[in-house]
């Protein structure tokens, strides 16, 4: 009868791990996450009030460039690009820059788009004031629109850096704009 009680705690013990590692794969994202804002890992931009931005110190003696990119994922039918594909800023100054995107298709189109910045190190030193992709943007069929990112590079941002690259990569929402998922 031994081995019926062996079986039954090695059991027990698997059951367990398993349910361990479920709750650790689920604690993983939010954790990422937070490892990402604070080393500025994958390209993670912070986000800072309108009015703490306006009462930074700016560096009028130094500039820096950002350049501007835009990426639609695969089956998202818009086009979307920079208005302008980059500009200078004095670091410390809230700047404002837009994009322009055009839904191609004949019908509504719910879009996200996910910012970063390289290179990675400097990203902590990006803040966004005012951005398209803190919330979902849908599009009508052939509609197209300028949508703004208001900004600021901190003055603290490491005087090696003098060029910053901010990116969006929009992804189709999956359900559309009535928020029921497509049958």
């Amino acid at each position: 009868m031994k081995p019926r009680g062996d079986n039954r705690r090695a059991a027990l013990l698997l059951g367990a791990v398993a349910v361990a590692m479920t709750g650790f794969g689920f604690a993983l994202v939010p954790l990422y996450d937070i490892f990402c804002q604070v080393t500025g890992l994958n390209g993670k931009t912070g986000v800072i009030a309108g009015d703490a931005a306006a009462e930074l110190a700016v560096a009028r003696e130094r500039w820096v460039t950002v350049e501007f990119d835009a990426n639609v994922n695969g089956g998202l039918p818009w086009r979307f690009a920079p208005a302008a594909r980059r500009m200078k800023v004095h670091p410390g100054e809230v700047a404002e820059a837009a994009y322009v995107v055009e839904n191609l298709s004949g019908q509504a189109v719910t879009g996200r788009a996910v910012p970063s910045v390289a290179p990675g190190p400097a990203s902590v030193h990006f803040k966004k004031i005012e951005c398209f992709c803190f919330s979902e943007q849908t599009l009508g069929p052939g509609e197209s629109r300028e949508m703004p990112v208001r900004f600021v590079v901190a003055a603290d941002l490491p005087e090696r850096v003098n060029a910053l690259t901010l990116s969006y990569t929009f992804f189709e929402v999956a359900g559309g704009p009535a928020g029921e998922d497509a049958i």
